[in-house]
């Protein structure tokens, strides 16, 4: 039990100790696991013993020494103590503390930096008692090069390592594409990667429907297509007005110069910054640089929804359903909310909140660090600022009538498919599985996952094929099949995790079904339901 607790305590990252002064964790297993509540206020007391008041993150463990929950505090002795007055805590804690078996205790140089790494770490570990956010899917930017005589404009995700300016978040991929198409209409720059313009000797059709300047083949030179660029930024920093007024001036000059041609380049591209700043739907008037939070909550469940302001342009809106939440009120689910959100996301300089938040000042002292300056969390009371969070309100209040009613048309469908499969309950996780290779070459076996809430996205897995032959789709599909489940009793024996499916299809037909049935049969599993559909 020690060996593998030990492995899964490692810091995600080589500096994650440097970073947060972590200490020798502390550990105290004891007892069944069965749920006792005395036994898990005896595993809390013999840790409190040995804490000093400092500031920290502390994890509670079940006797597999699982993360049950992850909580920060200002002084982790105090906070870890109140966990055994249990006739003061709500249902929802004395359930986690009967679970509990043990503790691990890093200590940190802040609360701001407890705060963070609290946010690492239920993101890493996922714990059943923490609020999460379930759609962790990193936002995407439009990235402006600096490291090239013609800069690239283009969609980017993920790790800042490319030299230029970053310009987001965006709500979507479909709200990035929209503004970069629409941004080559009114700035022609390329899109193309730097070995496709090195190989042209010829405009590609880009240029051709007047999405381009082409400066692959010199039709601008190096002067004006960063003049170009100047603009893109200008735009894209605020500045839309006065580019718009540039290009109706220049439009009237090449009218009364009789240069009907670029009069009527000018004006498309003027209808390009018209169509962008159209497209925004939520009017952003008066505000700079903001981003914009409100919840909702209904019978338990909660929606938080998220505008992005930049530049005085809305770049976007969605709507988040934390999960996790029972008996949290809406500012506690709205902080966990942040924190977790900007694990991720650089924040705004400004941080608009429907509702007073209890750690508002915490949360903008962890802020300011990726910010680059301070961070104000503010609730306005009147003008554009308020109007621009009543209507994110209504948003969140409607995004989660609509959560809500989908989610009870998606359990009778559930219960629907359980009855018609002769389930004993509709399935809590459905895995679905298929093959493919390219040519004879790059086979992979792919997996989604899906709940009675939607596609699990972050769940998905594939996997290169190692040993069956491209043209042999029975023994691909059993080698993915022996991968997925072998590692699935390594790593979760007991089935605690909720890992493993209640449902798995596959797309294939007798011989797919039979390839998998083996490769179960040969670990062991029969009763996992297999369907194959062809």
């Amino acid at each position: 039990m020690w060996a593998a607790m030990a492995k899964a305590d490692r810091p995600e990252h080589p500096k994650a100790s440097e970073r947060f002064n972590e200490d020798k964790a502390s550990y105290t297993l004891r007892g069944s696991d069965q749920p006792d509540i005395e036994a898990g206020v005896a595993a809390i007391r013999e840790v409190v013993q040995t804490l000093r008041p400092k500031p920290g993150v502390y994890r509670m463990l079940d006797a597999k020494g699982d993360v049950l929950y992850v909580g920060k505090a200002r002084v982790l002795k105090n906070r870890v103590a109140n966990y055994t007055q249990v006739d003061r805590l709500p249902l929802r804690l004395k359930r986690m503390v009967s679970q509990t078996r043990g503790l691990t205790i890093v200590t940190t140089n802040s609360e701001a930096e407890a705060l963070l790494l609290e946010a690492q770490l239920i993101k890493r570990f996922r714990p059943p008692y923490n609020v999460l956010l379930r759609d962790d899917k990193s936002f995407p930017f439009i990235l402006l090069r600096t490291d090239h005589a013609y800069p690239r404009i283009s969609k980017h995700r993920g790790a800042r390592r490319s030299k230029g300016h970053y310009y987001g978040p965006f709500a979507s991929a479909g709200s990035v594409n929209v503004t970069i198409n629409a941004l080559q209409k009114l700035f022609l720059l390329r899109s193309c990667t730097d070995s496709f313009l090195s190989r042209r000797d010829r405009p590609c059709l880009l240029y051709q429907i007047k999405r381009c300047s082409a400066p692959c083949v010199g039709r601008i030179d190096e002067a004006g297509y960063a003049e170009l660029v100047g603009e893109a930024r200008d735009f894209l920093g605020g500045k839309s007005g006065a580019v718009q007024a540039k290009l109706e001036s220049q439009m009237s000059q090449a009218a009364a110069a009789l240069d009907f041609e670029r009069a009527a380049m000018l004006r498309d591209r003027l209808r390009a910054a018209t169509f962008i700043q159209g497209s925004q739907g939520i009017n952003a008037a008066g505000i700079a640089d903001a981003d914009v939070f409100a919840a909702a909550a209904n019978g338990g469940h909660f929606a938080v929804q998220a505008f992005f302001i930049r530049g005085g342009q809305n770049w976007g809106h969605r709507a988040f359903f934390p999960t996790h939440t029972e008996g949290l009120s809406e500012a506690e689910v709205l902080t966990a909310f942040l924190a977790q959100f900007y694990e991720e996301v650089p924040p705004a300089r400004l941080v608009l909140v429907d509702r007073e938040l209890p750690e508002a000042e915490l949360l903008a002292e962890a802020f300011a660090g990726a910010a680059g300056g301070k961070v104000e969390i503010s609730v306005p009371q009147r003008g554009d600022r308020r109007r621009l969070l009543e209507q994110a309100s209504r948003n969140a209040a409607e995004a989660l009538e609509r959560r809500m009613a989908e989610s009870g048309t998606k359990a009778k469908i559930w219960r629907e498919m359980a009855e018609f499969l002769e389930l004993p309950e509709p399935p809590a996780r459905v895995e679905v599985y298929d093959n493919s290779h390219i040519q004879g070459t790059h086979a992979l076996g792919a997996m989604i996952v899906a709940g009675p809430e939607g596609f699990l996205k972050n769940q998905y897995r594939k996997w290169n094929i190692k040993t069956a032959q491209t043209n042999d789709d029975f023994g691909m599909m059993r080698e993915v099949m022996g991968r997925r489940f072998a590692r699935a009793q390594d790593e979760d024996p007991d089935r605690g995790s909720g890992m493993w499916p209640d449902l798995v299809l596959i797309d294939g037909g007798k011989g797919q079904m039979s390839s998998v049935t083996d490769a179960l049969e040969e670990l062991g599993i029969e009763d996992v339901p297999l369907i194959a559909i062809a």
